[in-house]
């Protein structure tokens, strides 16, 4: 199953409509421009910012295909302002770049509301560990904290905020990608229930239980042709000697002789949800490997939803190391071998 959900948020569409919003941050393009093009520029604010024992920070330039290069652009001018003034305020072609006190108070409004945002992004893009599972946590966290409204913030942070929780339901409301974050939730030991709304928790226990027993008939019976197309040995093997355990060892009783199916799937989940959530900080799929003969049905759906990345980040690190790997000098690679190349590059240390 390979299902990518896009990106957590997006703070362009939720604050690009904003007449205030696209001023300042037009004039923080046109700055880090300035500086990104003229050497002097560079060396005056070097000088600059060692004057006002400032960060020796280079300005940030936004890049559309690089995920918070806006939020980062804009906290680096805001970091640097007092040094760009200086430097700019020397030089008469430039004057009109200097933030205005009403620009800076629209960009730390920004700043303020975006920022916590970056670091559930950055977790929720990596693609080492579990991270399809988090969604659901994490639009609590935002709904609950990130994104509340503080006394402290200003009414445009709070304008922004409100905009973001906004699209951040519509983007989440399709019954099916609610579905999909609560089974990912469900089958991580983390979670389990805890985020999912009381009413959900009986559907959700029921596909659960749907979906084990699909996986334990579909093994039934693709064991039992295997069973009866044996070949007999083409001659007698040696007899084993016996040990003293084998003695002790008790004959296997079929299933179906004391528990159906259904009975043993609704003992295995059960089971699951008595048994003690881990700490946040462990690793879920280290968990399963060491339940996985005391959950077996149970281990397979963990396999079949917790591979599934939070974001389409994965997908398109993928894409660039396709693009790295086949340049302009190298056009006539075979396909296998690029994808040789693209695999050894992802998966060597």
């Amino acid at each position: 199953m390979t299902v990518f959900l896009f990106p957590l948020i997006s703070p362009e569409n939720s604050i690009k409509d904003d007449a205030r919003i696209a001023r300042a941050i037009g004039l923080c393009k046109k700055l880090v421009g300035h500086f990104c093009h003229s050497w002097k520029a560079k060396m005056a604010l070097k000088k600059a910012q060692q004057k006002l024992n400032l960060p020796e920070h280079t300005l940030i330039t936004e890049c559309p295909t690089r995920w918070g290069s806006r939020q980062k652009m804009i906290e680096r001018v805001l970091e640097q302002q007092r040094a760009i003034s200086d430097v700019i305020s020397a030089d008469k072609k430039s004057r009109h770049l200097i933030p205005t006190w009403q620009d800076l108070e629209v960009l730390e409004s920004v700043n303020q509301a975006l920022h916590p945002l970056q670091d559930f992004t950055d977790a929720l893009s990596g693609e080492s560990y579990v991270s399809v599972s988090y969604v659901k946590p994490v639009l609590h966290l935002m709904k609950t904290s990130v994104l509340a409204e503080k006394e402290e913030d200003s009414d445009l942070t709070k304008s922004i905020k409100k905009k973001i929780l906004e699209y951040l339901i519509t983007k989440y409301e399709n019954p099916a990608t609610q579905e999909l974050m609560d089974m990912a939730c469900f089958m991580d030991p983390r979670f389990k229930v805890s985020y999912t709304s009381t009413d959900r928790v009986s559907d959700i226990k029921t596909r659960v239980m749907s979906e084990m027993e699909a996986v334990a008939q579909k093994e039934r019976s693709s064991a039992e042709p295997e069973a009866q197309t044996d070949d007999p040995p083409s001659r007698p093997l040696k007899k084993a000697k016996k040990s003293l355990g084998s003695f002790f060892k008790a004959a296997p009783i079929p299933t179906s002789s004391f528990m159906h199916l259904s009975q043993a799937v609704e003992a295995e989940l059960n089971s699951y949800l008595l048994s003690t959530a881990i700490d946040s900080e462990e690793d879920p799929l280290a968990w399963w490997k060491l339940h996985k003969m005391t959950f077996p049905q149970l281990s397979k759906l963990a396999r079949k939803y917790l591979c599934i990345p939070a974001s389409s980040s994965p997908s398109e690190r993928l894409f660039s190391t396709s693009g790295n790997i086949v340049t302009c000098q190298r056009t006539c690679l075979k396909p296998w071998r690029v994808n040789m190349l693209v695999f050894l590059n992802k998966n060597l240390p």
